[in-house]
């Protein structure tokens, strides 16, 4: 090429190149920083990327060996112990036997919680050879005389036993998922069984002496003190395998000892109630068992399973009933109420086999209490049982159900709320939602659970430790505030009913909470029993004006009737017969006299009117004491059931269950009650009085209307001073319609306008 066209090629470059240049935009300082960042965060991902990559190498390859090795390890071990032919001493079980064993069989079983079939036979060997030696008194050929050896030989005993521990409740826990015909696992699991209950029971050990004894007793409580931890699984796996139990279909059958699902069922619960015997063990032992954690594992995975008491045999169930182990997780549950409660919020999303989506954990908890403290054969508690105890841990319980039964009922109207304007958008046919039938027929079989609650002989048995636990504290003082827990007031009794009227009704709102009420209502001397410590404390203030004002219409009353005597003796002879043939009651007709001179148009007296307006209940439901609460909402849930069945002969003549007075002042308190209820604005949690409240004052308003009982003034006196003019109350009455025909969720029964639920309270001239 010459040298001009050389030339200008490398000008034409240059302009080209310089063009470029000139043209380009040159990168800002955060955008270059900003780029910088991003490459130094892809080479710390690529730098940690290869570390994970080496770190998996290294860990498969690891694992792979290890399983190579544990497999050879194992063909080894089988050849050498079938074929070994001296004798078999407690040495040579420890190191030639148990300690490559436990290496190639708890290496897999412990990352998996499997045991592999492959080693079922080589664990069936073992666990027969560790049989028959601990089934011998020599020293030399029984493995638990290592446990009282040398230093040396007392630690290996110590961590093989914790390891066969272990592996027994891995076992247990593949039992439970295996199918009953499984042969081979059964006898795998009846070995290990045997073996558990033989390491952990003292008296088991054969060739114990005095000199010995007390060693061995620190290397069982050892053990067991392991067992009751969250190490061993102790508690997981025994939930496991009695919540995967069938229901014994005839309980009276024959049950003998070749039956290996019922033994292995009886070493289960034995090994379940071991921990709690060491309660009374010498505080000074060391390494004595942390009590409070076995009775919580117990609670958590024993006491939380549906229909405990049905999965297991009648012979079996006085274990699980003793009071040396309900005792303890009374409590258990009092002291670490809070713990136990989260954990068991929390052990819903566990991975049993279980749906607590009907029943949530606490419920199951609560029914299995109920059922284990009760003999329905007897009709009684069980023998010893801390009556204080179960009631506190039946509320403690029953509150937590109502709050976990609360937040699933606004789930569900919030999903029903969002399925309504779905369906409205697309409609589509109504159809029943799976599951439906089933959870209605598993909260009918949950609700039977609770059969023992609405017997007579329950509440009577209460009553009566009240009565007991009264004497005993005027006598001694106690010591503890867990004692006064067990103390029994009525307050607690009245407590424990509402709370499981409340659950009856939140599951099954038609027919619930009958039966508990037909107990209730019909039990003698329990109405009247709760009135007393009702009107004591509403009433203590108001009882001298009462006195005087019942007693001035009593006067007033008799000098009418002085001064109408000689004028209607004659005629009231005749009116008496004409009574005597209508069936009509003297009573009555006492009543009707003294309501008709209280009849004439004139307006309410204030004294009377004062009297008659309940100073406690002016703040509604949230001026209630926390402790009378509870027994309000009872008495007045009780006493409306029965007035449905209460004829005006007992009400008037025979005054059942109260006298005339007591009448007056419960209507005026419930009167009370409810107008300011209605006129307050109240929480959720005082619905179920005042639903309970409304309908107790209606049956009561109701009969006055029949046969007048009460003075005019009395149903006016709480609208006295407070009640709106009539033009408000009816304009609130139409918005509370209109809120029930939008069905807005705001607008309940209990808070609304009072001329819709007590419009008594307004004069007739005004309505």
């Amino acid at each position: 090429m010459d040298a001009p066209r050389k030339q200008q090629l490398v000008v034409n470059f240059a302009v080209k190149v310089s063009l470029r240049g000139a043209s380009a935009k040159e990168i800002t300082r955060d955008a270059l920083l900003q780029k910088v960042t991003q490459e130094r965060e892809l080479r710390n991902y690529a730098k940690r990327a290869a570390a994970a990559a080496l770190f998996i190498q290294r860990v498969w390859r690891r694992f792979k060996v290890t399983k190579a090795v544990s497999l050879q390890l194992q063909q080894e071990w089988e050849i050498a112990v079938n074929h070994y032919t001296g004798v078999m001493t407690a040495d040579w079980i420890s190191n030639n036997l148990l300690r490559p064993f436990l290496f190639f069989v708890t290496l897999i079983s412990t990352q998996r919680q499997k045991v592999h079939c492959k080693r079922i036979d080589s664990i069936k060997l073992c666990f027969t050879v560790i049989l028959e030696s601990l089934k011998s008194s020599d020293s030399k050929l029984n493995f638990c005389f290592l446990a009282i050896g040398t230093t040396e030989e007392r630690r290996i005993w110590r961590y093989q036993a914790r390891k066969l521990t272990f592996l027994s409740f891995v076992i247990l826990s593949e039992f439970s998922k295996r199918p009953s015909g499984a042969q081979d696992i059964t006898v795998v699991t009846s070995l290990a069984m045997r073996i558990l209950v033989m390491l952990t029971d003292l008296k088991g050990w054969k060739g114990i002496t005095n000199d010995n004894h007390f060693d061995a007793d620190l290397a069982v409580k050892d053990l067991i003190q392991f067992m009751g931890s969250d190490k061993s699984g102790c508690y997981v796996s025994i939930g496991r395998y009695i919540s995967a139990l069938e229901n014994p279909s005839s309980q009276s059958k024959t049950i003998t000892q070749a039956d290996g699902n019922f033994f292995i069922t009886a070493s289960v619960i034995t090994l379940a109630v071991r921990p709690f015997y060491l309660i009374n063990y010498d505080a000074e032992v060391p390494h004595t068992l942390d009590f409070n954690y076995a009775a919580e594992q117990y609670i958590l995975y024993l006491l939380t399973i549906p229909w405990l008491v049905q999965h297991l045999p009648l012979i079996l169930l006085p274990a699980l009933k003793h009071k040396s182990i309900l005792f303890p997780c009374f409590q258990t549950l009092l002291i670490l109420k809070e713990k136990v409660l989260m954990e068991m919020s929390e052990f819903v999303k566990s991975e049993i086999a279980v749906s607590f989506k009907a029943i949530p954990s606490v419920g199951w908890a609560l029914a299995n209490i109920i059922c284990l403290a009760t003999v329905n054969e007897n009709e009684s508690f069980n023998e010893g049982l801390d009556h204080g105890l179960y009631v506190h841990v039946v509320i403690t319980l029953s509150e937590a159900l109502l709050s976990c039964l609360d937040n699933i009922g606004w789930v569900r109207k919030k999903k029903k709320a969002l399925q309504t304007d779905e369906s409205s958008i697309h409609p589509v046919d109504a159809v029943q939602h799976e599951g439906e039938a089933t959870n209605e027929s598993l909260i009918l079989s949950y609700m039977d659970q609770f059969r023992p609650v609405c017997q007579q002989w329950h509440l009577k048995i209460l009553l009566a430790s009240i009565n007991r636990d009264s004497i005993n504290k005027a006598e001694t003082v106690p010591s503890s505030s867990l004692e006064c827990l067990g103390n029994l007031e009525l307050c607690d009794v009245a407590l424990f009913y509402s709370n499981v009227l409340r659950i009856f009704s939140v599951l099954s709102p038609i027919r619930g909470s009958l039966s508990v009420l037909n107990m209730l209502s019909f039990t003698p001397g329990f109405l009247v029993r709760l009135w007393s410590v009702l009107e004591g404390s509403f009433f203590s203030g108001d009882k001298h004006n009462f006195d005087n004002y019942i007693s001035e219409k009593s006067k007033h009353k008799a000098f009418e009737k002085m001064q109408k005597q000689v004028s209607k003796d004659g005629p009231n002879k005749w009116v008496n017969v004409l009574h005597k043939f209508a069936g009509r009651s003297r009573a009555a007709t006492d009543c009707t006299d003294f309501n008709s001179s209280h009849t004439e148009p004139s307006r309410p007296n204030d004294e009377s009117s004062d009297i008659w307006d309940i100073e406690p209940m002016r703040n509604g439901p949230q001026g209630i004491p926390k402790d009378m609460f509870a027994m309000l909402h009872l008495f007045c849930a009780t006493y409306s059931h029965l007035l449905l069945v209460l004829d005006d002969i007992e009400f008037y003549e025979k005054k059942v269950p109260f006298q005339i007075e007591q009448q007056r002042k419960i209507a005026s308190m419930l009167n009370t009650l409810v107008y300011n209820g209605l006129s307050h604005v109240g929480g959720h949690h005082n619905k179920s009085l005042m639903d309970c409240a409304i309908r107790c004052l209606h049956l009561l308003y109701e009969r006055d209307c029949r046969h007048p009982f009460c003075p005019p003034d009395l149903w006016l006196s709480p609208a006295r001073k407070s009640r709106p003019p009539i033009a408000v109350a009816a304009r609130t009455h139409e918005v509370l319609a209109a809120n029930l025909i939008h069905d807005d969720s705001s607008a309940s029964p209990s808070v609304g306008s009072a001329v819709t639920i007590v419009p008594h309270v307004f004069p007739f001239e005004e309505r």
